[in-house]
């Protein structure tokens, strides 16, 4: 069974150095023991940050992803150093979230995958962004 988790590289280790620079190269995976089986993995970050591109002020959210796997799953802590690499990035709500999508579909090549992301209010608005993907 350690065979399907050698290759990873931030699991297990007790240093913990945080990302100052996005990358899809953050993202580890690994093997599906049930490729053949129809479920969903729910992941929740409540304590997402990024900047506002026009302000330089933190938005703050949570980030949804629910994916249906097929042949790898998303580590969840490489997925916490990912997102986390975020809260240096000038980058719009709609635009982060569609970001993540791609780069997950690119990491694990789900059968499925939704990521939502839910913003503090910013003027009294709260801002809701929500994107799929089918394979």
């Amino acid at each position: 069974m350690l065979d399907d988790v050698s290759h990873l590289k931030l699991l297990g280790k007790s240093k913990t150095q945080y990302p100052s620079k996005v990358s899809p190269d953050l993202l580890e995976t690994f093997p599906n023991k049930f490729p053949d089986r129809d479920y969903w993995i729910t992941m929740v970050s409540d304590e997402f940050t990024s900047l506002c591109p026009m302000t330089g002020q933190p938005d703050y959210g949570s980030i949804e992803i629910k994916y249906r796997p097929d042949k790898k799953c998303i580590e969840s802590k490489s997925l916490k150093f990912y997102l986390f690499s975020y809260r240096q990035e000038p980058t719009f709500m709609e635009t982060v979230v569609n970001r993540i999508l791609t780069d997950l579909v690119k990491a694990c090549e789900p059968k499925e995958m939704i990521v939502k992301g839910r913003f503090k209010p910013r003027g009294g608005i709260v801002i809701e962004v929500e994107t799929h993907y089918n394979k």
